[in-house]
């Protein structure tokens, strides 16, 4: 029965770390993008202000100030992760926006955000992988970080 475990472990185990990467890639980076696209819709009607002001209340921040930030930061961030460019920090911001979101605007949705959580930080700690644009740019460890390879 061992024999058995031990073989399917070594078919799960022969997942390419790259093809895990892509795919991380492109879901949270839809996710976000998806956020982005629903909050610019909102602009024109006052939907996506009323909700940062009625509903998200962040600390700190003004209303205004933290719509445009999220905004600005669900359209720009996720390009770079369906390129695979600059992808650590792309997912280094995207997992501190997901923290906010978790601490202070929905703390009770911790089933979706530490999935979330989950892409990022495997993007963070092993890259974009081999078909991205980082690969192609800086080479086997993209800006000098330790890549899937060396895992």
């Amino acid at each position: 029965m061992r024999d058995f475990f031990d073989q399917v472990a070594s078919w799960f185990e022969r997942i390419p770390n790259d093809a895990i990467a892509l795919i991380a890639r492109i879901a949270i980076g839809t996710v976000f993008l998806r956020s982005g696209l629903l909050k610019i819709e909102g602009w024109a009607e006052g939907t996506t202000l009323a909700l940062f002001k009625d509903e998200y209340q962040l600390p700190i921040l003004s209303p205004q100030l933290a719509a445009y930030l999220a905004t600005a930061a669900e359209l720009a961030l996720p390009p770079l992760l369906f390129m695979g460019l600059f992808t650590r920090y792309a997912a280094m911001a995207l997992l501190l926006m997901t923290l906010v979101i978790q601490i202070f605007v929905y703390p009770n949705a911790f089933d979706t955000h530490g999935v979330w959580a989950v892409c990022l930080l495997f993007l963070m700690k092993y890259g974009a992988g081999r078909l991205s644009l980082d690969h192609a740019l800086f080479g086997r460890h993209p800006l000098g970080q330790r890549g899937m390879a060396d895992a």
